[in-house]
């Protein structure tokens, strides 16, 4: 008998990161690429980070601390936020998985919005649950059909805000409303990964509904992660904030020592390091308007975006524009796989990069 997964698991795409900066030299035998394809901090972890994963390095014989208790401490302290609502995980992304392996079972539903973040239909789907993918309208989480999709079998409703990939926002008084409306027996994910980088006013913040907390609405869980502001990608940290009844249903179906020792001492010297997180933010900013503009004179479509990265409409296909950008050593995201076969999603890098890529779409669109 041959072993085979499940139907629901045999059908799952893998998730496709963007290529690796040596993959790419190495298949192309070139050097001084620049990535711009994975949203990425342009500026690098912060020294204070490095120090501190460098000395946890003598103490990898021993598992790290479970549950991250010290950096829980210190988020509570930085966010005043209660310890026993904070769970830390490898990347946002874990909590995703963690958060549907604690709720989501066979037939239960998730809505989402379509495009966002693959992770929630890969998770939902591994869980012999049903994804509910509701179009996006102009780009942007459609608040009304998304809660028209809800029914009693859903048990997960994922908002995320800025979208990946098209960086757009839900806003208020609309996402008020939409809170106000959900039925109480599901969870509200709301996944900021990318919140450090709005610049608009109007955005909600997601801590504050979870500290509002009103009777008939919906449990919340926040997701907040280092991978980006943090420049801590590598080290896959990221932690969700929640009532301590969602932490402990999350907790259950955690792995043990899920995040390790050098990178749970990244993290809490990370978040000490208001001067690197103040001069990501400044770079990013000024890249994402730079961007935004010279693209636009370029006379492509630029989706307005308040992440680390731009949607960007091509003239070809966009995965056909990322290989020619590939040749001269630019590496962008094509995201056939979020169903925009004709865009691709560009990461704010540093000046000298954003200008390295804006010259080389020059010529790709001239040639």
């Amino acid at each position: 008998m041959t072993l085979r997964p499940p139907a629901h698991v045999a059908g799952l795409v893998p998730y496709v990161p963007g290529k690796p900066i040596e993959e790419v030299e190495r298949e192309l035998g070139i050097t001084d690429s620049v990535k711009l394809a994975s949203n990425e901090n342009p500026v690098g972890p912060s020294p204070l980070a490095l120090a501190a994963a460098r000395e946890a390095l003598a103490d990898v014989h021993r598992y790290p601390d479970d549950g991250g208790w010290a950096l829980r401490q210190k988020l509570a302290a930085h966010l005043g936020f209660a310890a026993d609502g904070i769970v830390v995980g490898a990347g946002s992304s874990e909590l995703i998985r963690l958060a549907v392996g604690a709720y989501v079972g066979p037939g239960d539903e998730a809505v989402m919005a379509a495009p966002a973040f693959v992770v929630y239909k890969l998770a939902v789907t591994a869980a012999a649950g049903r994804p509910v993918e509701v179009p996006c309208r102009d780009f942007a989480h459609d608040l009304d059909a998304m809660l028209a999709a809800v029914t009693p079998r859903t048990r997960i409703v994922f908002v995320c805000n800025p979208n990946n990939p098209t960086g757009t926002v839900v806003t208020e008084p609309a996402f008020g409303r939409f809170v106000d409306r959900l039925p109480p027996d599901l969870l509200l994910v709301i996944d900021e990964a990318y919140i450090e980088f709005v610049e608009r006013s109007d955005v909600p913040d997601g801590l504050a509904y979870l500290r509002e907390a009103r009777p008939g609405r919906p449990p919340i869980l926040v997701l907040r992660t280092f991978s980006k502001i943090y420049g801590l990608a590598g080290l896959r940290v990221g932690y969700g904030l929640t009532t301590p009844a969602v932490a402990a249903d999350l907790n259950r179906v955690r792995p043990p020592f899920n995040v390790s020792r050098p990178a749970l001492a990244a993290a809490e010297a990370a978040l000490a390091d208001r001067a690197h997180l103040e001069t990501t933010r400044a770079v990013t900013l000024e890249g994402r308007r730079y961007l935004a503009e010279a693209l636009g004179r370029l006379g492509l479509e630029v989706v307005p975006s308040q992440a680390n990265f731009l949607l960007v409409k091509t003239p070809v296909k966009g995965s056909a524009l990322a290989d020619a950008l590939l040749e001269a050593g630019v590496i962008v995201r094509p995201v056939d796989g979020y169903g925009l076969p004709d865009y691709v999603r560009i990461s704010v890098g540093t000046r000298t990069e954003n200008e390295r890529c804006v010259a080389a779409l020059a010529a790709r669109l001239r040639g």
